[in-house]
């Protein structure tokens, strides 16, 4: 069974941060999520969840590491703990995985989008370093980093993750038990 931990900062986005996780457990992926800064985590719409475990005891050995975007959520994400975290995940070629303003202004300081291609919500792309290779598109794969746009592709996120984490079948067959177009 894969594994994956999904980082909640407060001002997270919701709908990218629960739909993550709804459909990565609904494919069978060993979740947790993780309170970055404290184990009760309230997003960017003060929707208030309840973090599996702190930052100081997420698994360092997940197949995947993610970060859902958001404001202040993003920047609450960029941060010393989770950079280091996310530099030992991709330096272990673990997934590392990010939505909206999350790869611009979390991923980016740690040095992963060097020389890749990455997208995240319009306009950020300016926090991206010079030899990054922005694109528009929904969700951009690039090895072991997948990076997408906002809110309105987080499930094809989700279910690009859940392709990589677990196969396509099981891919497909969420689309279509959730009436996914």
């Amino acid at each position: 069974m894969s594994s994956a931990i999904v980082l909640l900062a407060d001002g997270f986005e919701e709908i990218e941060a629960l739909t993550i996780v709804d459909i990565l457990r609904r494919a069978g992926v060993d979740l947790l999520t993780v309170g970055v800064t404290g184990r009760w985590v309230t997003g960017a719409h003060r929707v208030t969840v309840h973090a599996d475990v702190s930052l100081e005891e997420a698994p360092r050995t997940a197949d995947a590491i993610i970060l859902p975007g958001g404001m202040p959520g993003s920047e609450n994400l960029a941060v010393e703990p989770v950079g280091a975290l996310v530099k030992a995940y991709a330096r272990a070629g673990r997934i590392v995985a990010a939505i909206c303003a999350a790869p611009a202004l979390a991923l980016a300081p740690t040095g992963v989008l060097e020389g890749r291609r990455v997208t995240c919500y319009p306009g950020f792309e300016e926090s991206f370093p010079e030899s990054a290779q922005p694109r528009a598109e929904a969700v951009v794969e690039d090895g072991q980093l997948i990076t997408s746009r906002g809110p309105g592709t987080a499930h094809r996120f989700a279910l690009r993750l859940v392709e990589r984490l677990v196969d396509r079948d099981t891919a497909e067959g969420l689309r279509e038990g959730m009436l996914w177009a």
